[in-house]
């Protein structure tokens, strides 16, 4: 009976290390980072303001790393605001901070968008949103315009 037991844990082991090397094959390894690196933060897990994720942003800061909590977890300097978060974040929603290589390199703002010859009206805010029949409607506030009349769309 022992000789079976020891028969079949030598063929589980043997299959766990076959399966454990396929794994990790096709995977990186995760990067490293040191305190003082600058990253990005997914905004995956963080709740915002916005009604909608698909408005807000994708990467939240740059942020600098405090120090290594595990191999796969940083602890990141956040904003006085968002104290309400837990600062230790696994490595799957961080991304390093690359700096341009361009010395001196500004981007220009896009020009203007002229859509078949007629005028754009700015907004200056959007003070407000809900759904209504299962459509977001938002309250704006028009660039130019007196602000009792505020239209939604």
């Amino acid at each position: 009976m022992k000789l079976v037991q020891k028969y079949f844990k030598s063929e589980l082991e043997v299959s766990i290390n076959l399966f454990t090397s396929y794994a990790y094959k096709s995977r990186e390894s995760p990067p490293v980072f040191n305190p003082g690196d600058m990253v990005w933060l997914s905004s995956k897990r963080i709740k915002t303001t916005r009604t909608t994720r698909k408005l807000s942003e994708r990467w939240l800061g740059p942020f600098p790393i405090l120090k290594k909590v595990s191999t796969h977890a940083y602890h990141l300097k956040l904003l006085s605001q968002w104290e309400s978060i837990h600062p230790p974040f696994q490595i799957s929603l961080l991304e390093p901070f690359k700096t341009s290589t361009i010395l001196n390199w500004h981007e220009e703002p896009p020009p203007p968008i002229i859509i078949e010859e007629e005028e754009e009206w700015k907004v200056s805010q959007i003070p407000h949103s809900k759904i209504k029949r299962r459509k977001l409607w938002y309250l704006m506030e028009w660039k130019g315009f007196s602000e009792d009349p505020e239209t939604s769309t």
